[in-house]
């Protein structure tokens, strides 16, 4: 959620600290701040409510340091405002402090420690900030006061935090519990950020940071302690990722950009997970662990949710293993009986999911096997499970998910298949993946190609419509939920995605004259009743839009998808429901990759 960057030892601090935001816009952010120190007793501290464009504009040229931190906030705790946005400062204006996560216990903490003390704005961080400034007061060092005020944060507590004491500005002081940073290594000067995509304009070396960890960071040094003040020594790891590849280029915006990238992630993961005369590249022990399992528990939330039931339908069908979906912020705290020898998986793109990560953190207490799919190496979610699959999408920067969505799709059916082919199954032995993900590629440029055509049903249905509904059966229900959400989420249609034999038991009720009703019909078993739903909604005034496969379309179908497989009819059917999405929202004039109130990356619960 909120952008985190810093760094200690480079002269054009304001420079590098404002690209890494840029590069963590698609985060979501409702304000953003920044706080330089050229550490000769100049320093300098701007904040705006609103987009890093204004908070550009507010920067003059004399504002300069070699030491900073900088922020983009998503509104927790208080209405975003300029007051509320960080970097938060001590009463004593001596630490200046950024914060990603939740402190659950700050009311308490305010009341033990900071009565009297008067407070800039009303988020939860700005505790953290005056803590140290009361603790420095009581005659700690700024490192003992740091640690101070980290031990009385409480088990809820989420943070990834960075603070400078003005009167040593040397230094970084970092905490991390729960919330993503990484250290990264440059020539001369270090670096921190929340995602190793803010530096790569320096840095590809990085050194993970985790949970309970405390470090002291200067221009030449960095140093790690445990939860317990031990040294750890870490090893730095490196990100092959271009900087380029978070880029535009010629497109307007990212979602588009992401869209047609789709044909070659399909290409990238059958060269990753298969070989040339068609055996699978998964490893053997993932495998085997899965085997030894009597039920799969997929555990995800979001767009990752919907790609999940996907991968119930392929789970079930090639490996025969039962399969359940789970919303991860209800499995938290909610958990259902659970089997004698369960699995789990996560699916996660960014692999800080606060809501999955809660999960999987419950799951490794119980000792179970588990399984991250997730798009970033080396993330918190992929660290802890047990075994970890690479979506292999290259960087998503959009708000709403794409790629990332079939991607995963696609490593379910890879997986799906290596188990089937393992167990022994038929039906396994006769899916050859590595020709029908190829035949989804082709069908999923067939469908980019045709964005224009899709543009102008956006135009005539959805411009202006107030709410719209997709409607599927099996897997089209999946597929319909997905699409519902895209078109809600960058387009502010209310949009809800049923089982279309559902409608006549309620939801029928709210059609009405020029209703937008997206069916979807990929299945052969029920595609006639999907089309007498569809009957019965124009019966109603309905505006109906048909998404078909070429084997059940008719003449009067508007978007006619690619044959494909059975089972990975998601894959295509989803392409047009993302183009309408992003349509709907341009031509309602919207912000597509950062649609209000929402963030690319969840750490929060």
């Amino acid at each position: 959620m909120c952008g985190i960057v810093g760094e200690v030892g480079n002269d054009n601090a304001v420079e590098l600290l404002i690209h890494g935001l840029k590069k963590l816009e698609y985060r979501g952010y409702d304000s953003a701040g920044i706080y330089v120190n050229d550490e000769k007793g100049k320093d300098y501290l701007i904040k705006t409510k609103g987009r890093i464009s204004e908070l550009e504009k507010k920067i003059g040229d004399d504002v300069h340091g070699t030491i900073g931190v900088a922020h983009t906030r998503w509104a927790t705790h208080g209405i975003p405002s300029e007051a509320n946005a960080h970097p938060h400062v001590s009463e004593d204006g001596r630490f200046y402090l950024v914060h990603n996560g939740v402190i659950t216990n700050f009311k308490e903490l305010r009341e033990e420690y900071l009565q009297g003390v008067k407070f800039a704005g009303e988020t939860d961080s700005e505790v953290i900030v005056q803590l140290v400034g009361h603790f420095a007061k009581e005659g700690m060092s700024t490192l003992e006061a740091f640690k101070k005020t980290i031990s009385v944060l409480d088990d809820g507590s989420t943070y990834g935090i960075l603070m400078i004491d003005r009167e040593n500005p040397e230094t970084l002081y970092i905490a991390k519990k729960k919330s993503p940073l990484l250290i990264g290594v440059c020539d001369g000067f270090n670096v921190v950020c929340s995602d190793a995509m803010a530096m790569l304009n320096v840095t590809h070396d990085f050194i993970e940071l985790h949970d309970g960890e405390i470090v002291e960071l200067t221009a030449d040094e960095i140093k790690i302690q445990d939860a317990n003040g031990q040294p750890v020594e870490r090893k730095t790891f490196h990100v092959d990722e271009d900087a380029s590849a978070s880029e535009k280029g010629a497109y307007e915006h990212f979602m588009l950009k992401e869209i047609d990238e789709q044909p070659a992630v399909m290409h990238k993961l059958v060269q990753e997970y298969t070989n040339e005369d068609g055996s699978m590249k998964i490893d053997q022990d993932l495998i085997n662990a899965i085997e030894d399992a009597d039920r799969l528990y997929i555990v995800a939330a979001g767009t990752s949710y919907h790609a999940g039931l996907v991968g119930h339908e392929l789970f079930e069908k090639f490996a025969k293993i039962p399969t359940e979906v789970h919303v991860a912020s209800e499995f938290a705290y909610n958990q259902p009986l659970l089997s004698k020898k369960p699995f789990f998986i996560f699916l996660t793109q960014s692999g800080e999911t606060a809501d999955s990560h809660q999960v999987l953190t419950q799951v490794n207490e119980a000792g179970y096997p588990s399984l991250t799919i997730t798009n970033v190496a080396n993330s918190t979610l992929s660290r802890e499970a047990t075994y970890t699959l690479l979506l292999y999408a290259g960087p998503e920067i959009a708000v709403a998910s794409t790629k990332a969505y079939t991607a995963q799709i696609a490593v379910e059916a890879l997986l799906a298949k290596a188990l089937g082919v393992d167990m022994g199954y038929q039906e396994a032995k006769d899916f050859d993946v590595r020709k029908e993900l190829s035949i989804v590629a082709n069908g999923m440029q067939e469908l980019v190609d045709e964005k224009h055509d899709i543009e102008k049903l956006a135009q005539k249905y959805l411009a202006k419509a107030r709410n719209a509904f997709y409607i599927g059966r099996a897997i089209d229900y999946d597929t319909a939920i997905e699409a519902a959400l895209k078109l809600k989420e960058v387009s502010y249609i209310q949009t809800e995605g049923f089982a279309a034999g559902e409608l006549k038991h309620g939801t029928i009720a709210l059609i009405e004259e020029g209703t937008p009703v997206i069916s979807i019909i990929t299945d052969h078993a029920i595609a006639s009743h999907t089309r007498s739903n569809e009957e019965e909604v124009v019966a109603r005034g309905a505006n109906v839009i048909s998404i078909v496969s070429k084997d059940l379309a008719k003449d009067t179908d508007q978007i006619v998808l690619p044959t494909v497989h059975p089972l990975l009819t998601s894959l295509v059917a989803i392409i047009p429901a993302q183009l309408l999405a992003y349509y709907a929202s341009e031509q309602r004039g919207y912000d597509v990759d950062k649609p209000r109130n929402l963030a690319k990356s969840v750490t929060v619960e």
